[in-house]
């Protein structure tokens, strides 16, 4: 019987308590919002945009297949994924973040934009393993 009076009070007290808190937090939006003091602007006359600070651009990272474009364009001739792997780090283009397998990965990755853009694509497979930059034999 108490378990039947608990489960009829528990909603309403959810309920309560919630309204209670939407109550409590509007009160503390309202207590925290910026005041900003009303600007006048004559009419017709501009407003300066605030200067935004410039950043210095960083160049951006080379991805693995990108990396593996450039290496199999340099050297003009087939090469597996663990001699590109090799040869980019060596060269300082790209070098595995920590992975396990970074040449399972690449493999994966250029046999998959080799089927999925087909001709369009940066590499073709030449060979058990290997691959030339598309339009290199």
């Amino acid at each position: 019987m108490a378990s039947k009076k608990n489960a009829q009070r528990r909603p309403a007290n959810k309920a309560t308590k919630a309204k209670a808190k939407k109550g409590e937090m509007a009160a503390v939006a309202a207590d925290t919002a910026p005041v900003q003091p009303p600007t006048a602007v004559a009419e017709g006359t501009a407003v300066p945009a605030a200067a935004a600070p410039e950043t210095p651009k960083v160049p951006k990272r080379m991805s693995a297949l990108d990396a593996a474009a450039k290496v199999l364009a340099e050297t003009g001739q087939p090469m597996t994924c663990p001699e590109l792997i090799a040869a980019m780090a060596a060269q300082g283009y790209w070098s595995s973040p920590k992975g396990k397998t970074p040449a399972a990965t690449l493999y994966a990755a250029m046999t998959r934009e080799a089927t999925t853009k087909g001709v369009a694509s940066r590499f073709r497979k030449v060979g058990r393993g290997q691959f030339a930059r598309n339009g290199v034999a």
